[in-house]
C-alpha cells in the first residue's frame, strides 16, 4: 500500500504581514491549497455544455446520480482569470480542483501574502510532506504456463470470489469503464498485447508531470510504475493458461497521481484531480490503492475531513461506484481504535481488506471503524500472494501482497456485477456485496471487531439477487437466450474450465444437463 499524501490544515496569512526579504528564485516553497470564493453562475444556470463532462459521463450520472440535477457549481471549471491572478503573483501552479473550487500552488512566504490579498481567495490551507509505505512483499513467479486451468496463476484468486462463474455467464467487462489513481502502468507486458483482448485505455493523464503519458517517463524514479502496473494487471491481463485478469474486456482510464519516493511533497490533490478526470470520462467505477494517514490523526477520519475523503464523497453522489484500500496498517481486537487511512473513511466508498486464499484475515489488513462508528473495511479479497503481471519483466509474473491488491480485485468484480446489473447504483452494489458476503451469509451481521466487515464479496451473488437459477444470462427474464445455453451445455458436466465456462445450466447439481433441468428452465420461462 502507498500511503504519499498531506496534511490540509488551515493556516492563517495575514494580508498586511511583513515581506521576507528573500527572492523567489532563492526562498523556499511549499505546497498548498488555495480555495476560492464561489464560482460565478452563469446566465441561465449550469448548464451541461459548460462543464467537461462526455456524453457518458452525463448518462451515468442521468441513471444513478444522488444529488439534485444533472450538473451543478462544482462542475464548472475555475474561473481562468482567477488562476491566471495567482501565477501572477509568481506561485507555481500545480493543479486545480472543481469539485474543491480550489487551486493547488508551491509558493514562497512572499507570493502566498501577495496570494492572501486577492479578493477571491478564502483560505489557504498547508500541504504536509508525504510518506510512502511499502507493500508487505512482492516474489517473482516466473514465466510460461502454470497449474490453475485458463486462468494460470489467478486462478485462486479470481475463484475466491467468483469471477469464474460471471465469465461463464458471459460478463468479462465489455462496454464498462474502469478508472484506476495510481503510481503509473508500465504497458509493454504481453498479457496486456493479446490479439484477442488487447489492453483498451480510453483515456489517461499523468498529472506528476502533466502530461497525456502514464507510463515511464525520462526521469521517474526506477520504481515509479510498479505499484500501477501490478494493480491494471490483476484486472486487465489476458493471457490464457497464465493469466487472465478479472475484467480483460473492459476499458481503463488511467491517472498517475503518485509519485514513489519518500519524504516529498506528493500530495492529495493529484488523487482529487484524477478522480475528477475518472469522473469526467464517464467510468462506471475507480479504484484506489493509495492512502494518506501521516498527517491526519484518528479523529480525522470521520468521512468528512481528509481531502481525498471529500472527493470519494462527491464521486459517489455523481453515480461513481469508488473503491480504496483499507490499508495495510494492522488491526487489534480492540472495536475502540482503527487504523484505516483516508478516503478508506468516505461515507460510500467501498473499503476493502485483505485475507490469504483461505479466507483468513491478513495480517497486515487495517480495520476501523471510521472515526464517527461506521463499519470499514466493509469487503474483503484475496491480498497474500496475489498473481499479477511482472512490473518489468514483460513475460514475467509477480506474487504481490497487501490491500492494495485485494482492492483492484474487487474492483474487476464490482465491474462484472454492474455490466450484469444495469440497474445497481452506488448504494445497490454496496447492499448487494454487504448482503452476499461471506460472514454476513454465516452471521448475519458484518463484524462487531471492525476487521473483516461483512466478509469475503462473491461476485455472482451479489449480481444474482432477485434473479432466477434458470436466468443464466442475468437479464431480467428467462427466455430463448437461457435455452439456448443449456442446449449447448447438454449432457455429462465436465470438469470446470474457467475459459470454456462452468456447467451453469445444472441446475439440480446431478452432474449433467438433462430432462429435468430443461423441465425447470421451461417451467421458469418468462419470470
Amino acid at each position: 500500500m502507498l500511503a504519499n499524501a498531506l496534511l490540509v490544515a488551515s493556516i492563517a496569512l495575514a494580508a498586511n504581514a511583513d515581506s521576507a526579504k528573500v527572492t523567489a528564485t532563492t526562498a523556499p516553497r511549499q505546497a498548498v491549497w488555495i480555495t476560492l470564493a464561489d464560482k460565478a453562475i452563469p446566465r441561465g444556470g449550469v448548464r451541461p455544455e459548460l462543464t467537461p463532462l462526455t456524453p457518458r459521463a452525463l448518462a451515468r450520472r442521468a441513471t444513478h446520480r444522488t444529488d439534485a440535477g444533472l450538473v451543478d457549481a462544482r462542475d464548472l471549471p475555475i474561473d481562468p482569470a482567477r488562476e491566471a491572478a495567482i501565477a501572477a503573483t509568481g506561485a507555481h501552479i500545480r493543479t486545480r480542483s472543481r469539485w474543491l473550487n480550489a487551486i493547488s500552488v508551491e509558493a514562497t512566504d512572499a507570493e502566498l501574502r501577495r496570494i492572501a490579498r486577492l479578493p477571491f481567495v478564502r483560505t489557504i490551507s498547508s500541504l504536509h510532506a508525504s510518506h510512502h509505505d511499502e507493500i508487505p512483499g512482492a516474489a517473482d513467479l516466473g514465466e510460461g504456463g502454470v497449474a490453475g486451468g485458463g486462468y494460470g496463476y489467478m486462478n485462486a484468486q479470481l475463484t475466491q470470489i467468483d469471477i469464474p462463474s460471471m465469465h461463464a455467464r458471459g460478463f468479462h467487462g465489455e462496454g464498462m469503464v474502469i478508472g484506476i489513481l495510481d503510481t503509473g502502468f508500465n504497458r509493454v507486458h504481453e498479457a496486456f498485447h493479446s490479439a484477442e483482448h488487447p489492453l483498451n485505455v480510453i483515456a489517461e493523464w499523468d498529472f506528476i508531470n502533466n502530461d497525456g503519458n502514464t507510463g515511464i517517463d525520462t526521469g521517474d524514479p526506477d520504481t515509479q510504475h510498479w505499484h500501477g502496473t501490478w494493480i491494471l494487471g490483476t484486472m486487465a491481463a489476458y493471457a490464457p493458461g497464465t493469466a487472465v485478469g478479472s475484467a480483460y474486456a473492459a476499458g481503463f482510464v488511467l491517472c498517475k497521481t503518485e509519485v514513489v519516493p519518500t519524504e516529498t511533497q506528493i500530495e492529495e490533490d493529484y488523487y482529487v484531480a484524477g478522480l475528477e478526470f475518472i469522473e469526467a470520462h464517464g467510468a462506471d467505477l475507480s479504484t484506489s490503492s493509495l492512502g494518506y494517514i501521516d498527517w491526519y490523526t484518528p479523529e480525522m477520519l470521520d468521512g468528512n475531513t481528509a481531502i481525498t475523503t471529500r472527493a470519494v464523497n462527491v464521486a459517489t453522489a455523481n453515480g461513481l461506484v469508488c473503491l480504496t484500500a483499507a490499508g495495510n496498517e494492522g488491526h487489534d481486537a480492540n472495536p475502540a481504535t482503527h487504523s484505516i487511512i483516508a478516503p478508506a473513511d468516505a461515507f460510500n466508498v467501498l473499503t476493502c481488506g485483505a485475507v490469504d486464499s483461505e479466507g483468513n484475515i491478513a495480517g497486515f489488513s487495517s480495520d476501523g471503524p471510521s472515526a464517527d462508528g461506521r463499519i470499514k473495511p466493509e469487503v474483503l479479497a484475496d491480498g497474500v500472494g496475489v498473481a499479477s503481471v511482472h512490473s518489468t519483466n514483460a513475460t514475467g509474473y509477480q506474487g504481490i501482497s497487501g490491500t492494495s491488491l485485494s482492492t483492484p480485485l474487487i474492483a474487476g468484480s464490482t465491474a462484472l456485477v454492474l455490466q450484469a446489473r444495469g440497474d445497481y447504483g452506488v448504494a445497490a452494489v454496496r447492499n448487494a456485496y454487504f448482503t452476499t458476503a461471506s460472514d454476513y451469509l454465516a452471521n448475519g451481521v458484518a463484524d462487531p471487531l471492525f476487521v473483516r466487515g461483512y466478509g469475503v464479496v462473491s461476485s455472482f451473488r451479489a449480481a444474482k439477487i432477485n434473479r432466477a437459477a434458470e436466468d443464466m444470462n442475468l437479464d431480467g427474464a428467462v427466455n430463448a437466450i437461457d435455452l439456448a445455453i443449456l442446449l449447448a451445455s447438454w449432457g455429462p458436466c465436465a470438469d470446470p474450465d474457467p475459459q470454456t465456462g462452468f456447467c451453469i445450466a445444472d441446475f439440480n447439481s446431478d452432474g449433467e444437463v438433462n430432462a429435468a433441468d430443461l423441465a425447470r428452465l421451461l417451467s421458469a420461462w418468462g419470470g
